[in-house]
């Protein structure tokens, strides 16, 4: 579970997220959405406790920065950040370590299955395209069985059998009662298996829906999208003129 109560990070002067809150319960899929710069990586970031942020933000009831909740958390960035020196088995065997992981090899091998890459396993991650760069971050992340998952723009870079497959991989960690939350500012590649979306605008949620509301009032969620972004883009001009 992820709850994140009045968080606030700034840049200098630049106001990133504004007073966000929000939770992401267990066997969710939520949805960050919105335009570049809308704030979507910087409350990933802050939840992966990688930045320094005013407010509160909790994994499975523990801080986020606690090794508690680390344990419990699986992140995947929009750009991977691999190690050039090491083959892509070493980084699974670096995650197996990190993470005190016992029987791990299987559900590697299964991962590597998956994604296309159990031929590959030699290559280091310098010989590596940016979507084989991606596939393995995606490994990395999820090896551990995380009970909550970050993803920050997954599907870019990624070709059709591993986008089919990692969107199969969601449904399942959803199934099997993870939290996950998805930031992405293309809503068509999400639409078959959201559960809530959180549309962002100038680092502020600007609209909270739900599947059953969707489904309920008979409301487009991609046509409130873009006549939200619309009009954030009319403000603009009319403060320019």
């Amino acid at each position: 579970m992820i709850e994140v109560k009045n968080v606030t990070k700034k840049y200098g002067k630049l106001l990133a997220n504004d007073s966000l809150s929000f939770t992401v319960r267990p066997g969710e899929i939520s949805i960050l959405a919105g335009p570049n710069g809308a704030g979507k990586s910087t409350i990933i970031k802050s939840i992966a406790g990688l930045l320094r942020f005013q407010g509160e933000i909790l994994i499975c009831g523990k801080k986020n920065k606690s090794l508690e909740a680390k344990r419990n958390l699986g992140y995947i960035p929009e750009l991977p950040a691999l190690y050039d020196m090491l083959t892509i088995w070493e980084h699974m065997e670096f995650i197996a370590r990190a993470y005190s992981l016992e029987n791990w090899k299987e559900r590697a091998e299964n991962l590597f299955r998956r994604l296309e890459l159990d031929d590959k396993k030699n290559k280091l991650g310098s010989e590596l395209s940016k979507g084989m760069q991606q596939k393995i971050s995606i490994c990395c992340g999820l090896l551990p069985s995380p009970k909550v998952l970050l993803f920050d723009e997954p599907l870019v870079g990624l070709d059709p059998h591993a986008i089919k497959e990692l969107k199969n991989m969601l449904v399942e960690y959803k199934q099997q009662g993870t939290a996950v939350l998805l930031s992405t500012h293309m809503l068509d590649s999400v639409a078959e298996f959201w559960d809530s979306t959180n549309i962002m605008i100038k680092g502020k949620i600007a609209a909270s829906r739900s599947r059953e509301e969707i489904i309920g009032t008979g409301e487009d969620l991609e046509k409130l999208f873009f006549e939200i972004t619309e009009n954030n883009k009319n403000t603009k001009e009319e403060v320019k003129e």
